[in-house]
């Protein structure tokens, strides 16, 4: 993978539709990880700036890493609380988002 290049997952959701997901980052709260997700459309891109967010298990370098969905209102107030954290420490005021390809 050059440095050009997003990391990608791949959801099945519940009626079976898969999804495409760039993988923005994964962040660890109170001793927890968690990923955040950003769905791709057909043509790539991600036009609501909805994100999905899910607890990430990782499994070791044998197997493929986890997802599970995040159930507790309290776990997720505190995942989203850390990723909007990371949102802030974040840089993206000075990227033209027209000049990515």
């Amino acid at each position: 993978m050059n440095e050009n290049e997003s990391l990608t997952v791949t959801l099945t959701l519940e009626n079976d539709e898969e999804l495409e997901c760039a993988v923005l980052t994964i962040f660890e709260t109170e001793d927890r990880e968690y990923i955040a997700l950003l769905p791709l459309d057909e043509d790539g891109d991600n036009d609501d700036g909805q994100v999905y967010l899910y607890r990430f298990i990782d499994n070791g370098e044998d197997e493929e890493p986890g997802l599970e969905n995040i159930l507790d209102d309290d776990e997720f107030e505190r995942a989203s609380e850390a990723f909007n954290e990371w949102m802030e420490a974040q840089d993206f005021g000075d990227i033209d988002l027209d000049d990515i390809e």
